[in-house]
């Protein structure tokens, strides 16, 4: 007879393979919404193009995502793409929002959008801001003249939350000049004015 299998010497997983199987989780849950504003219906509210598209937790689905739908690249003109917390709509109106501002950073070069979008997606979904708890989500937009970037954030008065929110994403995007605007202003007048600068 063979004498008895030994199963005690099966080598365990090595950490590598295990990783391989587990997906990596993300600290928190995030939405990608998509708004094509180039074909508005007549008579259409503001908002109702607004689509929500796909909430993920894990890197893999962040990557999977980004590389098959999210790059500006691929966006027509008039469109917007925007990485939301999960749970927060990026409209003026959504309690998260409401009393919150932007840090807006606008380019002419398209392939500068796709750089400074990704970096940011990035760096909220890897958590590297101090006051990540202020941040509402980003929103990317193709226009005809120029493309703009704008981090939303919670708590417009709290400068010192939006400085550091502010210098930070100066860094990240690498970038010149960055101003903030309430969302209050920008409900009442066209070109909401600067608040605070970076």
């Amino acid at each position: 007879a063979p004498p008895p299998v030994d199963t005690t010497e099966v080598p365990p997983f090595t950490a590598a393979e295990t990783a391989v199987k587990q997906p990596h989780k993300l600290e928190r849950k995030w939405t990608f919404w998509f708004d094509n504003q180039s074909k508005p219906k007549q008579g259409a509210a503001w908002g109702s193009s607004l689509k929500k598209a796909y909430t993920f937790d894990t890197v893999e689905e962040f990557w999977s995502l980004y590389d098959q739908i999210f790059k500006p690249s691929k966006l027509t003109v008039n469109a917007d793409f925007h990485l939301f917390k999960a749970g927060i709509e990026p409209k003026w109106e959504d309690p998260e929002c409401a009393n919150g501002g932007k840090w807006t950073v606008t380019s002419s070069r398209k392939a500068n959008l796709e750089t400074m979008w990704l970096e940011t997606l990035m760096a909220l979904v890897g958590e590297q801001f101090d006051d990540s708890e202020d941040i509402c989500g980003v929103v990317a937009s193709v226009r005809r003249s120029q493309d703009k970037l704008s981090l939303w954030t919670k708590t417009a008065t709290n400068e010192a939350a939006q400085m550091g929110i502010g210098r930070k994403w100066k860094e990240i995007i690498d970038t010149e000049k960055i101003s903030y605007s309430f969302h209050d202003d920008s409900k009442r007048e066209r070109s909401a004015k600067s608040r605070y600068t970076v």
